[in-house]
């Protein structure tokens, strides 16, 4: 056989054995466990709301992929399929209401339910943003 060859086939074995360990290495990657992890910031949800409101940019840098923890009255709390989100309302948009929205982990889902409107609630969760009417917070967690 062809040195060539042979180099291109050793390339071509070591190329897939590279790709199979890093999306191995990738793929099993632990992700943390938010609720375990300490706040980046603690803040009242009505501040962390009305910063996404006025200073749109400044707030993105500071919250976005941070573990953040709020408080403040919880307005309602809505099922969709099998996910929960507390929705925290602070404006009358026009396409409805505007606040925080906060997505429950699974095992928070029940307790969540059980809250009276208008209750205050300390929630901790990743921050992943703001659409044109709500702050997005993923993976949260209630705070006793």
């Amino acid at each position: 056989m062809k040195l060539w060859i042979k180099i291109v086939l050793a390339l071509a074995v070591a190329g897939i054995a590279a790709v199979f360990f890093i999306v191995h290495f990738v793929v099993n990657k632990p992700h943390p466990d938010i609720e375990k992890m300490n706040p980046d910031y603690t803040l009242d949800a009505g501040k962390f709301y009305k910063e996404f409101r006025t200073s749109k940019q400044n707030a993105h840098k500071l919250y976005n992929g941070k573990v953040i923890e709020i408080s403040g009255k919880l307005n309602r709390v809505e099922s969709v399929d099998t996910m929960t989100i507390a929705v925290f309302v602070f404006n009358q948009g026009m396409f409805g209401e505007e606040g925080i929205r906060c997505t429950m982990l699974k095992k928070f889902s029940p307790e969540v339910k059980k809250l009276k409107s208008d209750g205050v609630v300390r929630i901790k969760g990743y921050c992943t943003g703001a659409t044109e009417t709500d702050v997005i917070m993923e993976k949260c967690s209630l705070i006793y």
